[in-house]
């Protein structure tokens, strides 16, 4: 352990001398509180740290101490239903040994080190495990079979290995590696955060990460193992979209990180997660999530701390087998810490004051999410899904944080603050946003969902961009310019709108649609344009054909039970066939 002083102290960054054997990224104690920090810059024997608690109070000549190791995160049961802060501290813990009022310095285990967890061995002694296999399970709530693995470096034979109730550092068995050293096995496992952890294989994803939100799903999906950005101005939606997307994906974990945000926001999810019902589980949604709180009045610098701890348990997670969405709202938050700390370093700037090394930053997350296989003999198969919240001054996406974030991802969630006025959520505006998994989900959803799904799609986007071109026309000239098909066009595109990309998060059969529900709800509406077309062009009344009764039904068509939507979707198109063709042939009066 190097000791050194204090010389300056500028907000969250200090600089020490004295430390000549410390290494960049080390962890260090500083002050008689012994605040947490990391070594961002090494001059001689002076260190730059960046702090991530409050440094007030902290004067030169004060103690720090480098612990000779990288900012690491504890892995290993127990952190499924655990809200952390920046860095790995869990807050209820912190909460109950000090009350809600956090001090500094605190030091509280990541991971309960006196909870027993039941740990049932899966390989008996004598096998032969290399790194990535699976040691045994341990049920760690009614969702989430946490696998202890070989951890990683570690191979070789089974010595001992016993099933029973263990602490997470207690020894549950032995490995004789090649070269004859005995290591103790325990379910608690560390790793340096700015390091990702390693897999086999990267293979390009091929299946959707289904959210139930039709403007998602059915228009600009995101695939399981892909990278995504919801860029907005304020009040347009963002954390909306975030929580949607945290409550409904069809993944087995979510991570979720609040980088920035008011506390208010992660203060909704901690109230609301525990009440909602995961459709594929039938269990609390707390029961798969890991929450990673760094709000607003929150230090700056552990809002990068953040980002990269919640990572970490991702990649934990994955290396299981299981699927996980990392959700980091927002990055802009993030991005903004990263420049205060390039400014007090006194770093040659880039564009609008950002550091120049920002976009690979934002790249050394957002490649750290995949489709991989994992390491280990079984070689089994699972995905890590990044979406990262924007939140560009203004709603101007042309800032660097937005344009280094769209060179990256796949695919662009553009939120519109006007369609977030208006009520209309998720608030995705349909006519700049887009997903380039398209090519490489659609033989996925034509073989399991149906071979027309994305044909439908493309007709949905054409219908939506004629809408916007009609729409400057009648602002010109007025409505009654267009011909009967044109009218016949804005109307099934107000229908698309509203009957199918709106959803409203407080209703249950609204909140959450499936693939299937959703090909059929869009298959109506443009069944009703495709019937429209041909009883206008045979001489059908315009003001008829949008007054059949089977419209209406459309439009309550989306509030239907998911157990009853195929046999009343079947009536409903019957029922519109039937009424449009008495319409034609009675030569387009009234029904």
């Amino acid at each position: 352990m190097d000791t050194g002083r204090i010389i300056k102290v500028a907000g969250p960054l200090i600089t020490a001398g004295g430390l000549k054997d410390a290494n960049m990224y080390d962890v260090v104690r500083v002050g008689k509180q012994r605040l947490i920090g990391e070594i961002l810059e090494m001059r001689g024997d002076q260190a730059s740290i960046q702090v991530y608690e409050e440094t007030a109070g902290i004067g030169p000549g004060d103690v720090v101490e480098t612990t000779g190791a990288p900012l690491s995160v504890e892995l290993g049961p127990g952190m499924v239903e655990t809200i952390y802060d920046g860095i790995q501290r869990p807050l209820e813990a912190i909460r109950a040994l000090i009350g809600p009022k956090i001090t500094r310095g605190v030091e509280v285990p990541s991971i309960d080190r006196t909870k027993k967890w039941n740990f049932v061995p899966c390989v008996k002694t004598g096998d032969r495990v290399t790194t990535g296999d699976f040691l045994g399970h341990v049920q760690e709530n009614i969702v989430v079979d946490h696998r202890i693995m070989v951890p990683i470096g570690l191979a070789g034979e089974i010595q001992e290995i016993n099933e029973g109730a263990f602490t997470v550092e207690e020894i549950f068995g032995t490995l004789k590696q090649d070269d004859g050293k005995i290591v103790e096995l325990k379910m608690l496992q560390k790793w340096p955060v700015r390091v990702g952890r390693p897999y086999k294989e990267k293979i390009p994803p091929t299946v959707p990460m289904m959210t139930g939100q039709r403007v998602i799903d059915t228009l600009f999906p995101i695939a399981k193992g892909g990278t995504a950005a919801v860029p907005g101005p304020f009040g347009s939606g963002k954390t909306v979209v975030q929580h949607q997307l945290a409550k409904w994906s069809d993944v087995d974990i979510v991570v979720y990180i609040g980088c920035g945000e008011r506390g208010n926001e992660m203060t909704d999810v901690l109230r609301e997660f525990p009440e909602l019902i995961d459709p594929r589980t039938g269990e609390s949604l707390m029961k798969r999530t890991v929450m990673i709180a760094n709000t607003s009045d929150m230090p700056v610098a552990a809002r990068e701390a953040s980002v990269y701890t919640g990572i970490t348990i991702a990649e934990y997670f994955r290396d299981m087998g299981y699927s996980v969405a990392v959700i980091a709202d927002s990055t802009s938050r993030w991005a903004e810490a990263l420049r205060e700390m390039s400014g007090r370093l006194e770093e040659m700037p880039g564009e609008e004051g950002y550091p120049a090394y920002l976009a690979s930053r934002l790249a050394q997350f957002y490649e750290r999410a995949g489709s991989v296989k994992c390491l280990g003999t079984e070689g089994r198969m699972a995905s890590l899904t990044a979406i990262g919240a924007v939140s560009p001054p203004g709603g101007d996406i042309s800032e660097p944080v937005s344009q280094a974030t769209l060179r990256i991802v796949k695919v662009f969630w553009g939120l519109d603050a006007s369609l977030a006025y208006a009520r209309h959520f998720p608030a995705i505006n349909w006519l700049n946003s887009y997903s380039l998994y398209e090519a490489r989900l659609s033989e996925w959803f034509n073989t399991n969902i149906d071979k027309g799904f994305m044909a439908q799609r493309s007709e949905t986007l054409s219908i939506l961009q004629q809408e916007s071109e009609l729409n400057e026309i009648v602002r010109l000239v007025g409505i009654d310019a267009l011909s009967a098909q044109d009218r016949l066009t804005m109307e099934v595109a107000r229908m698309i709108r509203e009957d199918f990309l709106q959803q409203n998060a407080f209703v249950d059969t609204d909140a959450y649609t499936s693939f299937a529900k959703q090909f059929k709800l869009l298959k109506m509406i443009l069944t009703f344009n495709h019937f429209g077309k041909k009883a206008l062009a045979a001489g059908a009344s315009m003001k008829a054909l949008f007054a059949i009764p089977a419209r209406d039904r459309i439009g309550r068509a989306k509030d239907v039970p998911q157990e009853e939507y195929e046999t009343v979707y079947g009536e409903i198109i019957s029922d519109m066939e039937a009424q449009i063709t008495e319409l034609t042939e009675a030569g387009g009066e009234a029904l």
